[in-house]
């Protein structure tokens, strides 16, 4: 059964980091382009940073340029989010997702996604 499972979540304070990680069980990302989305209380979900299957391509929500970084290990079967210099608007719970894609550009385009993990919730707050 495909499965994501997102987890290093928690409660920070401004100007803190944290690494949100990706598991994929029952197939491997190779052929997967992933997304980080999130949705914070009463506002749509969001594209926050994508990247291609080869990793060659990644993709930022212009909130988050300089302070998010997206990557993956294949091997692993995993992807990270890290997370610096967090804000109080970073709030929210924070989604992996999947396509079997290996197009070239990274595209943060939710409908684009087939498969999601559960969230993970990241509260930036003193």
């Amino acid at each position: 059964q495909l499965q994501l499972v997102e987890s290093g979540g928690g409660l920070v304070q401004p100007g803190g980091s944290l690494r949100l990680s990706c598991a994929a069980s029952g197939f491997t990302l190779d052929y997967y382009a992933i997304g980080w989305f999130r949705q914070a209380p009463g506002k749509e979900r969001e594209g926050v940073s994508c990247i291609s299957s080869s990793g060659g391509s990644t993709n930022y929500a212009d909130s988050v340029k300089g302070r998010f970084t997206i990557s993956r290990d294949n091997a692993k079967n995993t992807v990270y989010l890290q997370m610096n210099s967090l804000k109080p608007d970073d709030t929210g719970v924070y989604y992996c997702a999947a396509v079997r894609f290996t197009g070239v550009q990274a595209m943060c385009i939710t409908a684009m996604y087939r498969y999601w993990g559960q969230g993970t919730q990241v509260t930036v707050s003193s």
